[in-house]
């Protein structure tokens, strides 16, 4: 297995790191809290950024439901309701209670049907950016995808544990492709809840009581902590944006219709992606459109990711797309590991479900870790400018192999 790809080379997009910085900085003095009016302030000069470069933009309001963190501490706070009950002695209304909060958290982080979500989360807005380069007229498009809003911060995401992990046994690390699987304890405690009541099993019962408590305790921690400036997660793929209409106008590409899409509300576990799907991708020949989805690319190594899954893995739809990015890559001379797999979600999982060819492209520092992910470090100052320039010319090779001839 490969090591954990050094920084990708210098670009032959012309993206300087001077231009790539300037839409960092720009937009990480706004605090772009999922559906906040600083959300549709950053819409809004993405969208004019991209029009001066000549693309036609639209910004769409869509729906979303943002409020992640407080339905998630509820719904671990059911599960600790679930072993108070047990313990009381009422252990068929906590094997109950306790499955259903453990699928509904399933449920919800994996994108599912989401019942619980839509009925006690209210609506919000969130602003998608839409604009079009490349050739209009053509039968192919190319989605190159990005995220704007930005994650609140808390005690979880400290990762002190996974560098130490790294530092002890860092051969385990690199053979080590899939990510550790960080939702299986949340909805897995109250579902030991459940098992521990309907079983009689008192050690099963407190375990996942515990583990509820502690669940619960990390939601509300995050929904009360501070939003993270999202220079790396996601405004590295933003700078893309910009610097790949850029590249378009410079050196125009025929017969392939390139989208340029920044959604808002991914932080809330996929918001405005949802409504995208529906109003740009849904009438499409999915034999002749391909997204490109770039979340955090400014840490030190390009990767491409095979599949996500915070419940059960899904790989991504129609993976001879991501061969032929991996294909550019190496011709372009950019250094990309493959073969990686996601324990959180992204927008991509819902384009990838649609049957559109997907691939993600993110980076990770040495450890497999990203690089300052949902901490107040995540600033346009400790952005590797390198690894964003390396995403241009990827996604730019990715556009010149699909057009046709």
């Amino acid at each position: 297995m490969s090591p954990t790809p050094q920084p990708a080379a210098p670009a032959p997009s012309n993206a300087t790191h001077d231009d790539l910085r300037h839409t960092v900085v720009a937009l990480a003095e706004l605090e772009r809290r999922a559906c906040s009016p600083a959300e549709r302030e950053a819409a809004e000069w993405i969208a004019a950024r991209l029009e001066e470069l000549g693309c036609s933009v639209a910004v769409n309001e869509e729906r979303a439901q943002a409020a992640f963190a407080p339905l998630h501490a509820g719904l671990s706070l059911a599960g600790v309701a679930a072993g108070l009950a047990a313990l009381a002695g009422r252990r068929g209304l906590a094997t109950v209670l306790g499955a259903l909060a453990a699928a509904a958290i399933a449920d919800d982080a994996s994108n599912g049907l989401r019942p619980v979500r839509r009925a006690l989360v209210p609506d919000a807005t969130t602003w998608n950016v839409v604009a079009q380069a490349g050739d209009g007229s053509a039968e192919r498009t190319l989605v190159v995808l990005a995220h704007h809003d930005a994650a609140p911060t808390g005690r979880i995401f400290d990762q002190s544990f996974q560098k130490w992990l790294y530092r002890r046994f860092p051969d385990f690390i690199e053979r080590t492709d899939t990510a550790l699987p960080i939702w299986w304890p949340v909805f897995g405690s109250p579902a030991l809840v459940a098992l521990g009541a309907a079983t009689g099993r008192r050690s099963l019962l407190l375990a996942g009581l515990a583990g509820a408590l502690g669940s619960a305790a990390a939601f509300l921690d995050i929904a009360r902590s501070p939003i993270v400036p999202g220079a790396n997660d996601n405004l590295s793929a933003v700078a893309v944006l910009v610097a790949l209409a850029v590249a378009l106008r410079e050196r125009p590409v025929a017969g392939l219709r390139v989208v340029l899409a920044s959604c808002g509300a991914e932080e809330v576990l996929q918001g405005g992606i949802h409504g995208f799907v529906a109003r740009h991708l849904a009438g499409l020949d999915r034999e002749r459109t391909w997204v490109l989805n770039l979340d955090t690319v400014g840490s030190p190594g390009l990767i491409l990711l095979e599949g996500e899954g915070p419940a059960v893995m899904e790989d991504y739809a129609r993976p001879q797309f991501r061969d032929l990015v991996a294909r550019v890559a190496e011709r372009e001379g950019i250094a990309l590991r493959r073969g990686m797999r996601a324990r959180s979600s992204t927008d991509a999982v819902i384009t990838s479900r649609a049957g559109f060819a997907t691939a993600t492209v993110a980076s990770v520092e040495p450890g497999k870790l990203l690089s300052n992910y949902h901490l107040m470090t995540d600033t346009p100052a400790n952005l590797r400018y390198d690894t964003v320039a390396g995403a241009v010319a990827l996604a730019e090779g990715v556009a010149r192999e699909l057009a046709p001839g």
